[in-house]
């Protein structure tokens, strides 16, 4: 896989005249070239169903002369950038339009749309299994990979599947033995389609192509969800901070995307917003480190742009782009092949979700990305897991607030203890399925959920912020937790006085707490099982206060005692990573900092914007290392850095930086 990629998006309405006009081959090979582009992404058929060259089984768009497709491969491979094509596949306007019985159809008999009118601008949403329409999408397919079989690959777009109530889908439901009345059969139903678009869509590409690479879009990569990967070549991990991702999303995604086998990019855009906008520019500075953040995580970069229908790349935006991929260029030898050296592991949530509770797009649950943002900030390495893979490299294993477990998988927790592990544990986690049992030996008796929302939480002096020596409110329940020794508590719990209500409030929104205690712990810590008896995680993916994050740190690194790997003082909105390069024999420690700023609201979107790269000022640095270590660092610079490494802890002082910084560390 390439580095540095652009999604060149080109969804074009049929009212549009003159369409590719002002394509240019020495300008679009010269606009690439500068930006340092070595692969785009190119439309054979785009949203609104149109293909962008001669085709017998769709609709060229009606304002197209000539063969532009064609045109954007051959301008592309004269200059070596690869060319994978772009196929439209849960939408087709053009298509549900000549055939309305290939549409979705919700539960209430409505057309499935991105829109709740059909007097809204939107496209309809396809079914898969319904009759025909995975045989038309088959014969584009192959349309394409024939007619361009220099094509380096097929991304298939909008590859999912609702809960639908065509024709079809009933017909096909009552003869499965599901009922289209309960929604849990129709996910049923949506599963079976869509694995027969899988195979389907696989087949038509293979059937003439064994090299061209695969992907499926579906703007999210589910946890868990491992029985489609043989479908797919690589991922493209979708998160558009912008666009309503968000910063949090992405480090997520990687975090469980690079335990998967698969090559893998990040993909942001180059938009102010999100996808299908037109003349906006995120600033040269967010996408520096944007694509400084893939790598730092493990993947190669791609950034969605959109063309105008007239087929010329916009200067302003390639300008932009350029301006990261340049960076990107001179550091990629030390991002390729790398894997991660994580000893922390976050259990995804999602498995353990009811089809109810499962959240919609591209979102993952609260305890996830608090759990995340909270290693984030205290600048630890972890991957997100599930209980499928092989946990051995893992010292700490952490179940974030919902997680309830099987008697199955509670044996594969115990014997992750038994040969060493640690594991955190908060709020539900750590009850059996129905909710009745806390499963884990903490010494101490774990029960319901307290009546008192909120309660306060009064941590013990070891665990407590040095600023905090009095009750913190928690904006949510705890479980009850009674110590067998309170030298084992990791704090007190106080109740409110009384629940807010129409009868009985207080003040402008919670209750103060009682002054006695309420005789409950907030979470217990031993040997190796740390658990907090609230969902601390989702609280601080809420909340963000920093009482709670300290509070969390000082438990933590107590719980990892002498296992803590690594430790710097880069502020809190610093990232930092460590890659191994087997082939090379180093590791490569990322240091990222950026400073994202809540911009717009009003009446119109809050979006995450980064705009100044504030100086990071040097930081020191501690990293277990269990072999010596030869030389220390800055690359691509090729600046050696002062270290010492006594009794299996490198220590070294990295200079400020701006961005990002990479540091080799050679063995």
């Amino acid at each position: 896989m390439r580095f540095r990629q652009v999604h060149l998006d080109f969804h074009t309405s049929p009212l549009i005249p003159e369409i590719g006009v002002k394509f240019d081959k020495k300008h679009w090979q010269e606009t690439l070239k500068a930006a340092e582009v070595d692969s785009i992404t190119c439309f054979s058929c785009c949203h609104h169903g149109y293909s962008y060259h001669p085709t017998k089984v769709g609709m060229m768009h009606p304002h197209l002369k000539f063969n532009l497709l064609r045109e954007q491969i051959d301008a592309s491979h004269e200059i070596g950038v690869n060319v994978p094509i772009y196929i439209t596949a849960g939408i087709n306007q053009y298509a549900s339009e000549k055939n309305p019985a290939w549409r979705a159809v919700d539960c209430n008999g409505k057309y499935t749309s991105w829109n709740d009118s059909p007097l809204k601008a939107g496209y309809y949403k396809l079914c898969f299994n319904a009759d025909g329409y995975l045989d038309f999408l088959s014969d584009l397919i192959e349309e394409s990979v024939t007619m361009f079989p220099d094509a380096d690959g097929v991304f298939l777009d909008i590859t999912s599947q609702p809960e639908c109530c065509c024709p079809a889908c009933i017909r096909d439901m009552l003869a499965n033995g599901l009922d289209p009345q309960n929604g849990t059969d129709r996910k049923k139903m949506a599963r079976i389609s869509m694995m027969k678009y899988y195979r389907t869509a696989v087949a038509a590409i293979r059937k003439h192509s064994d090299t061209m690479t695969i992907f499926h879009n579906a703007g999210h990569i589910t946890m868990g969800d491992t029985e489609i990967l043989p479908y797919f070549t690589h991922l493209e991990l979708e998160s558009l901070p912008t666009g309503g991702w968000g910063y949090d999303h992405y480090p997520i995604s990687a975090a469980y995307s690079r335990k998967l086998g698969l090559e893998f990019l990040g993909m942001t855009g180059k938009f102010h917003t999100s996808w299908g906008e037109f003349g906006g520019f995120k600033h040269p500075n967010a996408l520096r480190y944007e694509c400084a953040a893939m790598l730092a995580n493990g993947s190669k970069c791609s950034i969605g742009d959109q063309l105008h229908p007239s087929g010329k790349l916009d200067s302003s935006t390639y300008s932009i782009i350029g301006t990261a991929y340049r960076e990107v260029k001179a550091k990629e030898s030390y991002c390729d092949n790398v894997t991660g050296t994580a000893d922390i592991a976050i259990l995804g949530a999602e498995p353990f979700l009811t089809a109810d509770e499962q959240i919609a797009g591209s979102v993952y649950p609260d305890g996830s990305i608090g759990a995340s943002r909270l290693l984030l900030e205290l600048h630890q390495f972890f991957d997100f897991v599930t209980l499928d893979m092989d946990l051995s490299q893992y010292k700490v294993l952490i179940l974030p607030d919902v997680i309830k477990l099987k008697n199955d998988e509670f044996t594969l927790i115990q014997a992750f203890l038994d040969r060493g592990g640690k594991v955190v544990l908060s709020g539900d986690s750590g009850f059996d399925r129905e909710g009745n049992k806390f499963l884990f030996d903490i010494k101490a008796q774990v029960s319901e959920k307290s009546s008192f929302d909120p309660d306060y939480l009064e941590p013990a002096e070891k665990f407590a912020p040095e600023y905090m020596h009095t009750p913190m409110v928690m904006y949510a329940p705890s479980r009850r937790v009674v110590p067998d020794d309170w030298k084992n508590a990791t704090g007190k719990i106080y109740d409110s006085y009384f629940n807010r209500s129409f009868a009985a409030f207080c003040s402008h929104k919670h209750t103060p707490n009682k002054p006695e205690e309420s005789g409950y712990a907030s979470g217990v810590i031993t040997d190796n099982i740390l658990y907090f008896a609230h969902p601390v995680f989702s609280l601080y993916r809420r909340y963000g206060n920093t009482a709670v994050k300290e509070h969390f740190a000082k438990a933590f690194f107590e719980l990892l005692g002498s296992d803590r790997k690594f430790t710097c003082d880069l502020p809190a909105q610093g990232r930092a990573t460590l890659q191994y390069q087997k082939e090379f024999d180093r590791e490569i420690l990322h240091l990222l900092f950026a400073t994202p700023s809540l911009r717009g609201g009003g009446s119109g979107e809050s979006i995450e914007v980064v705009e100044d790269l504030l100086p990071c000022p040097e930081v020191n640095v501690e990293l277990k290392c269990n072999r010596p270590v030869k030389s220390v660092r800055i690359v691509p610079e090729n600046k050696d850095v002062c270290f010492s490494f006594d009794n299996g802890v490198l220590s070294f002082t990295a200079p400020g930086f701006i961005c990002h910084q990479m540091l080799e560390i050679q063995y």
